[in-house]
């Protein structure tokens, strides 16, 4: 299990991502963008959303940073644009951490399969601080 740090930018996260891998001497990494995820007719994406990064990760001496564009209409805050990711291959574990959590704090999204993760959701705890949760399932991104 590990915890990561996730940060959001308002659009520009091919040009941080580029600049952290070539500070590092890292290769450039794979990019998802929201465009490449499988689309809900009943939520179509904007058009200015499309080559938005959904997802991407430099492993900078053995540590994970990862990164996104924020989604079009969503705030960006410079300071607030980071979040802590915990990421398990224990579902229990989890499930038990994103429940004790969330007490006194807000749901963002609810634990469920996504396209990336048989379990993912997110939490705003009662600190103010947005947590994300990911089952990892040993696969690497």
């Amino acid at each position: 299990m590990s915890i990561n740090a996730y940060l959001n930018f308002p659009g520009n996260t091919r040009e941080v991502v580029n600049f952290y891998a070539d500070a590092f001497n890292l290769p450039s990494p794979k990019m998802i963008t929201f465009g490449d995820m499988p689309q809900n007719p009943d939520y179509p994406l904007p058009e200015e959303a499309k080559n938005g990064v959904m997802h991407t990760r430099l492993d900078i001496n053995g540590s994970p940073l990862m990164f996104s564009d924020t989604f079009p209409g969503m705030p960006y805050v410079v300071g607030n644009n980071i979040s802590l990711s915990y990421v398990s291959p224990n579902e229990e574990e989890l499930t038990n951490v994103f429940h004790k959590l969330k007490v006194g704090g807000k749901v963002v999204m609810e634990l469920q399969a996504t396209d990336w993760s048989k379990l993912y959701g997110q939490i705003e705890d009662k600190f103010g601080i947005l947590w994300q949760f990911n089952l990892d399932s040993g696969e690497s991104f």
